[in-house]
């Protein structure tokens, strides 16, 4: 039987917004991690039949399709396609399943899949440009529902969308800035061990440096620091910078093929593909759907969550994983072991992968066989994706 495996994970450092990779234009940080991609696994770039980058915001620098761009901009064969996709938060991660999927199905032998965002050069929200991809219609559906504010372009807010999980899963503020400060800290003692290290491909800077570091960790952070900010979604509310994903700048890449191609071209599979889910729910909330999605994944996968060694649920509010780890259940201690996007960033388009990068090299460091990420995303759905060590 045929299976759908990772060959390859890699990505670059994350950028706090304005930060290092400020300068270093998305088409650019795609070219970065395909070539490591191809050093570090030892493909040819000529084998590759499709790239399928995830990438949200579509306008300027990351218009024109920069799954092609990146390939181009690499050195990588003319023959070789690229197509970019929006799944907002899991564009990434939805590159992975479509990767998986299109080798299992023998359309493909060798696909990578990533992502990017350079939230500094495209900010979040510029393709709405002074339109709104809410009609009437769609519209009419929410008018009156608490959260939905019917003079946005975009009406859907994801902060109180975080809001309403809290009020609904009663997290008070005191939760959400110790889940934030637990963030920093696990990154920081991650980045202090070298646990990164290996899935980090630095970038030349115009200036001669090296960017090898994610530089979102706040190690000077406190529970005071945190209690100090302000609640911008809810004058009432429990939710703050602090406890909200960064805006940040980076790609990441992995290579999947299937086991009996990476046999007969000498490449070793990190991990198998077990099972590849997305899920719907309440799209005003918006931030819930990892719940359902999880259920879903795990009911494919005919396994517990106990058998799980590993989660990843990214941390684009505080009150997501929580509310998360509430309902299934699982181990708070095997949630996001080094760190999350609270503490590393959340560059939209990029995450997908970036996580399931971390995740890779975390179970191979720890001999962990399943391990599950998921993660929220705008319109209110999610991925959930199990993968299984080789």
């Amino acid at each position: 039987m045929s299976d759908a495996v990772i060959v390859g994970a890699v990505r670059t450092p994350v950028g706090r917004r304005k930060g290092s990779l400020a300068a270093v234009h998305p088409v650019d940080l795609s070219a970065h991690v395909l070539r490591a991609l191809a050093e570090r696994t030892g493909i040819d770039p000529a084998q590759v039949d499709d790239v399928v980058w995830g990438c949200v915001s579509q306008v300027g620098d990351q218009s024109w399709n920069v799954a092609r761009n990146g390939v181009l901009a690499a050195g990588w064969p003319e023959s070789v396609p690229g197509t970019t996709l929006d799944r907002q938060c899991g564009s990434s991660q939805q590159a992975l399943h479509f990767a998986a999927a299109t080798v299992l199905s023998g359309q493909a032998d060798l696909v990578v899949a990533g992502g990017v965002e350079s939230m500094t050069r495209v900010a979040m929200g510029s393709s709405v440009a002074g339109g709104s991809p809410f009609s009437d219609q769609l519209r009419d559906r929410y008018r009156g529902v608490e959260g939905f504010a019917d003079d946005a372009p975009l009406p859907f807010n994801q902060g109180v969308g975080a809001e309403l999980i809290a009020e609904r899963w009663r997290f008070s503020r005191a939760q959400l800035d110790e889940f934030a400060l637990a963030s920093h800290e696990k990154a920081a003692a991650a980045q202090d061990a070298g646990a990164f290290d290996a899935e980090i491909a630095p970038v030349a800077l115009a200036d001669g440096g090296k960017f090898a570091a994610d530089e979102g960790i706040r190690r000077d952070t406190s529970l005071e620091k945190l209690g100090e900010l302000a609640t911008p979604f809810r004058a009432d509310g429990v939710v703050t910078a602090g406890s909200a994903s960064q805006i940040s700048d980076g790609a990441a890449a992995l290579a999947v093929t299937t086991s009996e191609w990476a046999s007969r071209h000498g490449l070793r599979p990190l991990a198998r593909v077990h099972t590849a889910v997305v899920a719907a729910d309440d799209p005003v909330t918006m931030l819930t759907a990892p719940i359902p999605a999880t259920a879903k994944a795990l009911r494919r996968a005919g396994l517990g969550i106990e058998e799980i060694g590993v989660y990843e649920v990214n941390e684009a509010f505080a009150p997501v994983p929580l509310a998360w780890l509430a309902e299934t259940e699982a181990d708070p201690e095997q949630l996001n072991p080094r760190g999350g996007a609270i503490a590393l960033g959340h560059p939209l388009g990029g995450s997908g992968a970036r996580i399931m990068t971390t995740m890779l090299a975390h179970m191979r460091d720890n001999d962990i066989r399943y391990g599950l990420q998921t993660m929220c995303e705008g319109g209110g759905m999610a991925n959930a994706t199990i993968v299984e060590l080789l």
